[in-house]
């Protein structure tokens, strides 16, 4: 995917003409963008559609923050950043950056233009910190809430991934069974219409293995695109999301990522100075779930009108009572952002141990499906030979 932008970069042998002591960092760049031709706008367009990777992203925040600290202007680190950058895609964006910085755009406003990549929520911390001349400290802070946000969200990835590839691993060994095991067994039986119901049962599903497995694969297929498609519509999105929220087992760690999500992106924007309001706007969209992301927009009506987050939350059961009593003290000693943080700890820990401990809840059912899938079979193939040896033994 990287190499799909790049459609003109052709580098000449040599060393590149850079200076870090005067202000004409990356001047080859500045005059391509000055004169752009049609190919970097086909390029500026096709980087508009792609991300960076979240490493990559969350070393460019570090960098960048322990070179502002150094006294570094900020074009020039972003030009450092770029010549040693080895992605092409982020090189290419750092680039950008550097021919709009020039041009007296800001940090956040050069961010805005690869949504795809930099987030909404990233976007008003950086803002945030340009107003608030601590540009330096709120990159080290986004750069930790990035990477706390990043690893929540793979372990509700693993968590998912687990159970499904179990599945797809007994639906292959029941495949294979009913496609070549099954039918060779039951080869042994001549007259098929005088076998008991349980046999008939198993031919009748070894058939359509047999005969229609193509039709099971296009049922998956369509299935899959059916329900991609239902997710990107207003109402499904929502009715999936909460579907997933009462699943047994699973909505546990669903509500406890998105719970984690809400707390650290929160605290993390309300900590740089963004305003309660926009807070809550910027994270109803971070959190990931249609079902919180609309009982956030509610809450954000409701702060509109003065109402405190803890009194419009209580005894709602997306929100546990804990966290609300815990706004509630902090609500009123304002120091909101700390305690948020402090929840969003909480939860990163509590998905730990849910995660790990999903695994072992899994195994019995696995292993109980598997039985009763096997001793179907059994007793299908067995129940036939037992009765044709009942009747030997009475004549």
């Amino acid at each position: 995917m990287s190499d799909l932008i790049i459609l003109d970069e052709q580098k000449e042998e040599g060393p590149k003409k850079w200076s870090l002591s005067d202000d004409q960092i990356h001047s080859e760049v500045w005059e391509q963008e000055t004169q752009e031709s049609l190919m970097d706008k086909i390029n500026n367009l096709l980087l508009k559609f792609q991300h960076i990777n979240i490493k990559e992203k969350i070393i460019f925040y570090r960098l960048l923050s322990t070179m502002l600290n150094a006294g570094m202007p900020l074009i020039k680190g972003i030009g450092v950043l770029g010549k040693q950058e080895k992605n092409p895609v982020f090189k290419k964006m750092l680039d950008k950056f550097v021919y709009e910085l020039k041009e007296w755009r800001t940090l956040s406003e050069c961010m805005e233009l690869y949504l795809s990549s930099f987030p909404d929520a990233e976007v008003w911390v950086v803002k945030a910190g340009e107003k608030t001349w601590k540009l330096n400290e709120v990159l080290t802070g986004l750069a930790d809430q990035v990477e706390k946000v990043s690893s929540i969200s793979g372990k509700l990835k693993s968590a998912l991934m687990y159970p499904a590839m179990i599945m797809v691993v007994v639906f292959g060994v029941i495949f294979v069974m009913m496609t070549m095991v099954v039918p060779k067994l039951l080869d042994i039986f001549d007259d098929k219409t005088s076998l008991p119901p349980s046999t008939q049962t198993l031919i009748f599903i070894s058939d359509f293995f047999s005969n229609y497995w193509y039709l099971i694969i296009i049922f998956f297929f369509l299935s899959t695109v059916g329900v991609n498609f239902w997710k990107k519509t207003p109402t499904g999105k929502y009715n999936f999301d909460r579907i997933i929220l009462h699943l047994p087992i699973f909505w546990m760690v669903v509500k406890k990522v998105t719970l984690s999500k809400f707390s650290r992106v929160f605290s993390g924007l309300l900590s740089s100075g963004v305003s309660v309001v926009e807070s809550l706007r910027i994270v109803a969209d971070a959190v990931g779930n249609e079902v919180y992301r609309q009982r956030i927009l509610l809450l954000l009506e409701d702060v509109k009108q003065g109402i405190k987050i803890a009194d419009s939350l209580e005894w709602d059961k997306l929100f546990p009572d804990i966290m609300i009593q815990m706004i509630q003290v902090w609500e009123q000693a304002a120091k909101l952002d700390q305690t948020i943080i402090k929840v969003a700890d909480f939860y990163d820990e509590q998905v730990d141990n849910t995660v790990s401990s999903l695994n072992k809840l899994l195994e019995p059912f696995i292993i109980v499906f598997l039985a009763v899938v096997v001793g179907f079979i059994a007793i299908a193939i067995m129940q036939p030979i037992m009765n044709l040896a009942d009747t030997v033994a009475n004549k």
